[in-house]
């Protein structure tokens, strides 16, 4: 590890009015930038390195530590350099790739040409970003952090996510979308650009929680109706692949809905309008529609039986009381005693036994008793295939050599050289057809391995029979 410091040294007296440029001991010009500014080269990024003309970029976040800098900062590769990777979130990432790819720089001197800490416009004395219960304190001087589409309800704007003591999942940095003017990863959809709303629970939209590199999460969110109609959600065949699962535009990870769902249908007991509450039904039909999952199957029926209810004119309390009863993964009870004691005591019903509960862990025991019985029948299929064409192979290749034994044997005149290719042509006969016997021996396998003699399965397959 580099022992390299990187002490940003500022004028903290009453006129530094958080814009005067500062000098580090490296004689750079430090100058205070905002929430999610970006830059080429000095004084935040390496100029001129490795070689001359290669321009790295930087970028900051919206947290900033206690000192006055900013937490999240980005540094980006040359374009000359750029492969596999091209940022890097974290001082260590970016040292290790250094020592990687040119392990002859001096480690502390790269360091040096640039400063790691990037200071912030949001100052207070000692370089003191101040946060107030009601969000980043704002002077006439200092500016606020704002939300890019201008949306005042919107997360960014929030301090509970840049409050040192609670900070949120830490996003990677975006140079696509999130470089336009106006759009905002914390309340804009990725596929639409238009805000989210956050009404009953935020069921119309979901965000992308997948991990990227150096534990940053992807962060970026869409609208449910957007995803569902470009093909990005529920359930797609083709080359996409999805079952009731929302694929990322941007990072391509995908995120299981069946839970979503559920907390639709949880979020659906609370509300009294029925407009509202056939509205969220519909996301969750849209989402769940075509699903080969049983939890998902049992999940879209029970919203065409509420649905189904609704319009009956049901009510809203006794349509949806079933919801308790389920998790997210469709089969176990989620309050109260669960349904069934263990096996070895007597199977006493609790007073919340629910057939629709048995059902769901009846049908999730024997998808995964086929699952297994697949697995398996797999096994025996590669094993057979394997065994049975390398014993067809094996015999081509002795009728090859019978071949030009017989070619050998027409080609001799005298007695003795006749008798002994005579006998090596008998010989290669017997030998094809003790390995013709052999593979009809191992076809047996076609009725299956259980129908199939222990003796063959061991001989032929190497599969050892289990002792009773």
């Amino acid at each position: 590890m580099s022992s390299y410091e990187d002490p940003v040294v500022v004028d903290s007296s009453a006129e530094c009015n958080g814009d005067t440029p500062s000098t580090n001991k490296n004689g750079l010009h430090l100058y205070p930038v905002s929430a999610n500014d970006s830059g080429e080269g000095l004084p935040y990024a390496p100029a001129d390195w490795p070689n001359p003309g290669d321009k790295w970029a930087w970028k900051v976040g919206k947290r900033i530590a206690s000192a006055g800098y900013f937490l999240d900062r980005y540094l980006y590769l040359p374009n000359r350099l750029r492969g596999k990777r091209s940022v890097f979130a974290s001082r260590l990432s970016v040292e290790q790739y250094v020592r990687s790819e040119f392990p002859s720089t001096d480690i502390n001197e790269f360091f040096a040409s640039f400063s790691w800490k990037i200071p912030s416009k949001l100052l207070k004395g000692n370089w003191y970003a101040e946060l107030t219960s009601s969000g980043m304190k704002s002077d006439s001087h200092l500016g606020t952090i704002s939300c890019k589409a201008g949306n005042s309800l919107c997360a960014s704007a929030s301090a509970s996510l840049i409050e040192a003591g609670n900070p949120s999942p830490e996003t990677m940095f975006c140079d696509i979308c999130c470089s336009e003017p106006g759009f905002c990863r914390d309340c804009c959809c990725i596929l639409c650009c238009k805000t989210i709303s956050s009404a009953y629970g935020g069921y119309s939209y979901i965000r992308c929680e997948a991990t990227a590199d150096d534990g940053y999460i992807c962060g970026h969110i869409a609208h449910i109706d957007c995803a569902l109609r470009a093909y990005m959600a529920g359930t797609v065949g083709g080359s996409i692949g999805l079952d009731a699962e929302y694929c990322c535009r941007r990072c391509d990870s995908r995120t299981e809905l069946v839970s979503h769902v559920m907390k639709l249908l949880k979020i659906c007991g609370s509300i009294d309008s029925h407009d509202d509450i056939e509205k969220i039904l519909n996301v969750g039909f849209c989402i769940l529609r075509g699903s080969r999952k049983t939890n998902a199957k049992q999940l879209l029926r029970h919203i065409k039986s509420a649905m189904a209810k609704l319009q009956k004119g049901a009510c809203i309390g006794d349509v949806f009381k079933e919801v308790e009863f389920m998790d997210a993964n469709g089969g176990t009870p989620h309050h109260g005693e669960s349904i069934l004691r263990e096996r070895s005591s007597p199977p006493k019903m609790t007073s919340n036994f629910d057939h629709r509960v048995e059902s769901l862990k009846l049908e999730d025991e024997i998808d995964q008793t086929l699952q297994a019985l697949r697995k398996s029948q797999n096994f025996e299929y590669r094993l057979a295939e394997e065994r049975l064409l390398v014993q067809k192979n094996y015999i081509m290749n002795l009728y090859e050599q019978l071949d030009k034994e017989r070619s050998d044997l027409s080609s001799h005149t005298t007695m003795v050289e006749t008798d002994t290719l005579v006998d090596a042509v008998l010989q290669r006969v017997d030998q094809i057809k003790r390995e013709v016997l052999k593979l009809k021996d191992m076809k047996q396998v076609q009725n299956g391995f259980g129908s199939t003699s222990k003796t063959i399965l061991k001989d032929y397959f190497g599969l050892e029979a289990e002792s009773s």
